[in-house]
């Protein structure tokens, strides 16, 4: 049977070839809806599939969005990686998802894939962006947007939350049922001290602490963004002789942890020790008790992003505060911190 060309979709719906691909790569080019609805017709009626190939290599672009992420095993950043695939379907992209593990020579190894694929942009969760992986960046003028963190190493547009006011907000709440202070469990020595979200939610403590006059000295307390380190790290905190009465995690994974080792150690939540988190990841409301945390709209994010990084004016000069797209965060109550919801 003989392979059905783009010739035999415009002859059976009466118009040009042209028109045929503004149809099927939607411009760039507007197609009257009439004309439109005759050539989709023909493509089901004689079974037309376009040479994905044969286009990105005459576009030098392909269908596809890379997006790079520290770790999808850790729930915040596979709700987020599924969000940016929904908004990418959304615009008839496919996404392409590499894992850096937090290493420095993955992040650039994905970079330099991705970008020779010839994607249609890039999104990028990164957790240190260094001077090599800009420097690809830079050499491939790639169509870049930044997600939940915006490191200093280059200036792309960053779609971010207000994880300070988010972090203040929870441990002003915390501090609220009568706390004495509320103890912090922020990232690791490796955490950039500027653009990264934890140190953000550590800075949000600070402020919190500050405004209520409580000292934070001693308070702060270094672990990984995940649950299992998390759940050794609060076994030693909350078995040793100075036992916080509350804790600010920075993330919701740490607050899993946390709670898991204070149900080993028959400490009572919210009685004897307050918790709360940072993220909302769904697992949040099945905690015991329910996690209270900062929430903020991933799917509106990932959107955002997609957008931006598909948008003709994205690398459009501008100052830093109009290249910074910042999403609200809310508090989201539950039981962990001492109230009845």
């Amino acid at each position: 049977m003989a392979k059905v060309t783009r010739d035999d979709v415009a002859r059976l719906a009466g118009t040009s070839t042209a028109v045929v691909s503004y149809v099927i790569n939607n411009g760039p080019r507007p197609v009257a809806p009439a004309t439109r609805e005759r050539v989709l017709a023909a493509i089901k009626e004689l079974g037309y599939r376009p040479d994905r190939v044969a286009q990105a290599m005459a576009s030098r672009r392909t269908d596809l969005i890379g997006l790079i992420i520290p770790d999808a095993r850790q729930p915040f950043f596979g709700e987020m990686a599924h969000a940016v695939e929904q908004a990418a379907s959304e615009r008839g992209k496919m996404v392409l998802v590499g894992n850096t593990d937090y290493v420095a020579e993955r992040e650039v190894h994905y970079l330099r894939a991705f970008l020779g694929m010839r994607v249609s942009g890039l999104i990028l969760v990164s957790h240190a962006l260094n001077d090599l992986a800009a420097a690809e960046i830079d050499a491939w003028d790639a169509r870049v947007v930044l997600l939940h963190e915006r490191p200093e190493a280059i200036d792309d547009v960053a779609v971010v939350i207000d994880d300070l006011d988010g972090a203040r907000q929870a441990v002003s709440h915390l501090l609220g049922h009568g706390y004495e202070y509320v103890a912090c469990m922020g990232g690791t020595a490796e955490t950039p001290v500027v653009g990264d979200p934890v140190s953000d939610h550590v800075e949000g403590w600070r402020r919190a602490m500050e405004e209520a006059g409580i000292p934070t000295e001693g308070r702060l307390f270094e672990a990984p963004y995940n649950r299992y380190d998390a759940y050794r790290i609060g076994l030693e905190i909350l078995s040793g002789p100075r036992r916080p009465p509350a804790i600010f995690c920075s993330t919701d994974d740490q607050a899993i942890g946390v709670l898991r080792a204070a149900r080993e150690l028959r400490i009572d939540v919210p009685g004897e020790l307050g918790v709360a988190g940072f993220d909302d990841i769904k697992e949040a409301g099945l905690t015991d008790p329910p996690l209270t945390t900062v929430a903020s709209d991933r799917s509106a994010m990932a959107r955002s992003a997609v957008d931006l990084v598909l948008d003709d004016g994205l690398r459009v000069a501008g100052s830093r505060r109009e290249r910074l797209k910042v999403f609200p965060s809310h508090l989201v109550v539950r039981r962990s911190c001492g109230c009845e919801g």
